[in-house]
């Protein structure tokens, strides 16, 4: 099966999972684990068409490794702040998304996310709604649309 025709076939059940996540969080404030272990399990099954069970366990550590980062940089901004600045939740996905893109594509991700949450934000204050520093932003939209340009970037330049 050509590469193409492998990533259209789980980028379609990722956008749709993607959009399903961004919903119930902006809704919920909450990334469901049901919808994270989703978003792994596909990731791993297309790594492993595409590459074999090696690059499925080399896939699996990557995504283990960055959901582990980012639990540690969690505790630590609590630890200095005493409020919580990411959700459990979006430290699951960013494990679920170290799967599909590596630790390679992380900066893309984390790029594109932060730079669509300022700007959602910035849409938001000049809307007229009250933003602080004590604001809640529900992130997972923004890794979303992190996660999915972030593999287009990658496909486009042939995988990173």
């Amino acid at each position: 099966m050509p590469a193409d025709a492998v990533f259209i076939g789980f980028f379609a059940p990722l956008c749709l999972l993607s959009a399903v996540l961004a919903l119930i969080d902006i809704r919920d404030g909450i990334i469901p684990d049901w919808l994270n272990l989703s978003v792994a399990g596909l990731g791993l099954a297309k790594v492993v068409i595409v590459g074999g069970w090696v690059a499925g366990i080399e896939a699996a550590g990557e995504g283990a490794a960055i959901g582990l980062i980012f639990w540690l940089l969690r505790r630590l901004y609590f630890g200095l702040r005493k409020i919580q600045g990411l959700g459990l939740g979006d430290v699951k996905f960013l494990a679920a998304a170290g799967i599909w893109i590596g630790v390679a594509g992380l900066p893309i991700l984390l790029l594109i996310a932060a730079l669509t949450a300022l700007a959602a934000a910035a849409i938001m204050q000049l809307a007229g709604r009250d933003m602080t520093r004590r604001t809640s932003l529900p992130f997972g939209p923004f890794l979303t649309i992190g996660l999915l340009l972030a593999l287009v970037v990658q496909q486009i330049m042939g995988g990173i």
